[in-house]
Formats: structure tokens, C-alpha cells, sequence
């Protein structure tokens, strides 16, 4: 199954977007909420920063699907293309099954609000660190 790229113009703006949001007050806020739920909802199989029962999280936005090393992905996964961005990982944690049928991962995050403040968080720990 292929994961389609947006549109560049699209891209951008979302790109644009996030660095607002970044500057704004309220990102460390919401970013602090999102680590609480990843750390309630998706510790228990994933880490920031090493395999576990699931890939590492770091640097998973604009990562490609299933291309973190000494991680054994499922069949399934290995078969998805393209590159996990906001709008993919919202797809992959409403219905994993749906967009992997046989992947290894079967929770899921019903809520919007949730879903959003956990990728807030994974775009906060994907995002180059600056020097």
C-alpha cells in the first residue's frame, strides 16, 4: 500500500504552520501534554529513543515508513511506502490495521484532541536539533 506525498504547496504551508506554532507560548504547553499522553498511551510498546517492542520515535517525522535500523518490522509494514508525516500518522493511529492490514500494531488513539497532542509531541522530537 502507498502512503502518497502531499503536495509541495501543501507541505510548505503545513511546514510554515508548525514554526508558528513552535514560536507561539502555547506549543511548549501542548507539546508537555502530548509527551504525557506518548508516555501513557505509547510507552508501554515505544521509546523516544530506542527499539522496543515497537521502532524508536525519534526523528519519526519525515522519517520513511519502516526504515529505522535493527528494527524488525512486519511483512505488512515493510510494504507501506512514503514518509510518516502529521497527516499519515494521524491515518496510522485512528486504524494501524487499515493502513497495514497484518502489521504488528492494534492500538489505536480514538480521540482527535489525543491524536493530535501525541504527534505535536512527535514533530517536537523529529524536528533537527539546533546549535
Amino acid at each position: 500500500m502507498e502512503l502518497r506525498p502531499l503536495p509541495t504547496c501543501l507541505t510548505a504551508m503545513a511546514i510554515a504552520a508548525l514554526g508558528l506554532a513552535i514560536a507561539s507560548p502555547s506549543f511548549a504547553a501542548d507539546v508537555s501534554a502530548g509527551k504525557a499522553l506518548y508516555e501513557a498511551k505509547c510507552g508501554g510498546c515505544h521509546s523516544v529513543d530506542a527499539n522496543r517492542v515497537g521502532p524508536l520515535h525519534r526523528g519519526v517525522v519525515g522519517r520513511k515508513v519502516a526504515s529505522v535500523p535493527d528494527y524488525d518490522y512486519s511483512p505488512a509494514l515493510k510494504g507501506v511506502t512514503g514518509t510518516w508525516n502529521a497527516e499519515r500518522l494521524d491515518t496510522w493511529l485512528q486504524n494501524p490495521q487499515a493502513v497495514a492490514p497484518g502489521t504488528k500494531m492494534y492500538f489505536s488513539v480514538d480521540d482527535p484532541a489525543d491524536r493530535a497532542a501525541i504527534i505535536g509531541y512527535l514533530v517536537s522530537v523529529s524536528a533537527p536539533v539546533k546549535r
